[in-house]
């Protein structure tokens, strides 16, 4: 990949250890690094780096030619993401010399740039893998395996007279009502990504279409009781960033997942559901949608001597 170069029609980037923070008009740029990389985790898309910016005060860099997203995490742990184009290896020899963790790299770069690289350590971060699924899995919930899916979606459905549409500014306000009433309902959880997951949401569905994001909405007797929000990963990757519900509605999950899953982003083999963030509760529910691979996360350290 060629060195990456900000100049035009953007804030200039500085070089390290000075920083700025991710504008909304870094996105034509960066969705070139993206497109061009096709990457498989789900932080790396321009949406989820500019809607978690507060949440994990990302900030952008220059480290050589390499453009470098430097983060931290919900327990206050500093990291850096890995370098976007240029020299990759000056850069992580760089930041590995200035005692910073590089975190959420998949299997193929640790392969290619960690594995043989002399006094660095890796390891698996679990809390942070993110679960794959066949979409046509989840968009049609056929066989035995999903069976109790099915019937949880038809619960609904035979109870609730309900219409879908595709999102848009005009369902704006009722979505953020929705996501208001989910964090209403949530905010005996002790969870620190909860305040922060409200915030992205809500700014997620305010700057829908400046960020690319589609998705889909379930109203039942006219009003927004469900919506799910997403974008394109890679060429056959959907990703889901944003899927709420009404609470008591039985099934209502079910249906806007399977509804989302039917209607956006159908020419993609498979859908990304992000990460579990170690909460059990979130763990089994996406393990109980059978995902096809659970992509594996890094991250990495050089080791003092």
């Amino acid at each position: 990949m060629k060195a990456v170069s900000f100049q035009e029609n953007t804030m200039e980037i500085p070089s390290y250890p000075s920083t700025r923070e991710i504008e909304l008009q870094d996105k034509s740029r960066m969705d070139v690094i993206f497109q061009q990389m096709q990457p498989r985790v789900s932080e790396l898309t321009f949406a989820n780096l500019y809607l978690f910016r507060f949440a994990h005060h990302y900030k952008l860099t220059l480290v050589g030619d390499s453009l470098v997203v430097l983060g931290t995490g919900y327990s206050g742990d500093e990291y850096f993401l890995r370098p976007f184009g240029g020299d990759v290896e000056i850069a992580l020899d760089f930041l590995f010399s200035e005692g910073r963790v590089l975190s959420g790299v998949d299997e193929e770069f640790v392969g290619k740039y960690l594995k043989d690289r002399h006094g660095v350590e890796f390891v698996e971060d679990r809390d942070s893998f993110d679960y794959l699924y066949n979409r046509h899995d989840l968009a049609t919930l056929s066989g035995k395996r999903f069976h109790k899916k099915k019937n949880r979606a038809r619960y609904f459905t035979n109870r609730h007279p309900f219409t879908v549409d595709r999102y848009s500014d005009r369902y704006y306000r009722e979505a953020l009502d929705l996501v208001e009433e989910w964090r209403r309902v949530h905010t005996d959880i002790d969870s620190r990504s909860l305040e922060p997951e409200v915030a992205a949401a809500a700014e997620g569905l305010e700057k829908a279409a400046q960020l690319g994001l589609e998705g889909v909405v379930i109203l039942v007797e006219g009003r927004v009781q469900a919506y799910a929000l997403g974008e394109k990963l890679n060429s056959i990757t959907s990703l889901c960033h944003f899927e709420k519900a009404a609470p008591f509605y039985d099934g209502l999950y079910q249906v806007v997942d399977q509804e989302f899953n039917r209607r956006c982003f159908v020419d993609c083999t498979f859908v990304n559901r992000e990460q579990d963030l170690g909460e059990p509760s979130l763990r089994k529910s996406k393990l109980s949608y059978h995902p096809v691979e659970l992509v594996k996360k890094y991250r990495s350290w050089k080791v003092k001597t």
